[in-house]
């Protein structure tokens, strides 16, 4: 099992601090404080270090404790900083390199999930050498297909390699916010949809759409923008068995992310060799934790991934 961390060369973020159930980041010019339920020990700095240095600092509010809305609540403002900024990420290959704008939302995020970096690096490095490819043997750039995309770094990463990227978000606002940062980054020619992730791909099952490289990254609840429901314990088993369908059965790649806190990364990478790999054969497959470190040096683990190829 691998335990991935951001790089540093990202010199516009970085976890400062962390514990007693919240963190201390910095995005760009900005230091941001937000619950993290994950944060069990102490915080390092005192309290007054951590007032000292925080712009904006989220408070839950009436959804607080609710399944879906456990992250709702208000922003108060601190410090002097505008609504909304940008940052840069400088990834550890040339040529990976793009912007993203950042807000403060009223549900803790701000529109980037730091710790997946080392997915993103991931993507693009793979992405590189199916473009490569596509190259030497005269065939269309590779089909990179972003399902829950959210504003989008994963599909810049796919662009940045030179990839023909689908983005998919069930909420337009969402995916106005991530054709904004495809804008600013200097990229064009994403293909954006507003859908259903599960409706889309078996509509693209059906229509025999094959893909070199699939993302996912679905939350533990969700709506489609027709109020489709989705439940990760019951949707996602049947969403892997139908991507698996429009992978490519050969030089490809997948990429899984999930959040829920009762999942680890056995149970991610057992789930996808019970449906990627029984019947087609793959080249490797890696399952870990994406992990962030402060400047005290405690691990603060946010998520877990598994990642395939074919």
């Amino acid at each position: 099992m691998t335990i991935d961390y951001p790089s540093e060369n990202w010199k516009d973020y970085e976890i400062i601090d962390s514990g007693n159930f919240e963190k201390l980041e910095r995005f760009g010019g900005y230091v941001l404080r937000r619950p993290e339920p994950k944060a069990l020990w102490d915080k390092s700095m005192s309290e007054a270090e951590w007032a000292r240095l925080t712009h904006t600092c989220f408070r839950p509010g009436a959804g607080f404790g609710k399944a879906g809305k456990e992250d709702s609540g208000t922003w108060e403002r601190l410090r002097r900083m505008d609504d909304q900024w940008y940052i840069r990420y400088s990834g550890m290959q040339a040529g990976l390199d793009f912007r993203l704008r950042l807000g403060l939302t009223s549900f803790k995020h701000v529109g980037v999930f730091p710790e997946q970096a080392s997915n993103w690096e991931y993507i693009y490095s793979n992405t590189l050498e199916l473009v490569r490819q596509a190259k030497e043997e005269g065939r269309p750039a590779p089909k990179i297909l972003n399902l829950f995309a959210y504003t989008g770094a994963a599909s810049l990463a796919a662009k940045a390699a030179g990839a023909d990227v689908t983005h998919l978000d069930s909420v337009r606002q969402v995916v106005t916010w991530a054709r904004g940062n495809m804008e600013n980054s200097g990229m064009d020619n994403i293909r954006w949809v507003v859908e259903d992730a599960m409706k889309f791909a078996k509509r693209e099952a059906r229509r025999g759409n094959v893909y070199q490289g699939i993302i996912l990254d679905p939350p533990a609840y969700g709506h489609g923008p027709d109020g489709e429901k989705w439940k990760l314990d019951e949707c996602l088993f049947e969403m892997l068995r139908t991507i698996n369908s429009i992978l490519a059965p050969k030089d490809s790649f997948m990429v899984l992310n999930l959040y829920s806190n009762g999942y680890s990364a056995v149970l991610g990478e057992t789930v996808v060799k019970e449906t990627f790999c029984k019947k087609t054969a793959f080249k490797d497959i890696e399952c870990g934790e994406l992990v962030l470190r402060d400047r005290f040096g405690k691990n603060l683990p946010l998520s877990v991934f598994v990642r395939l190829r074919r």
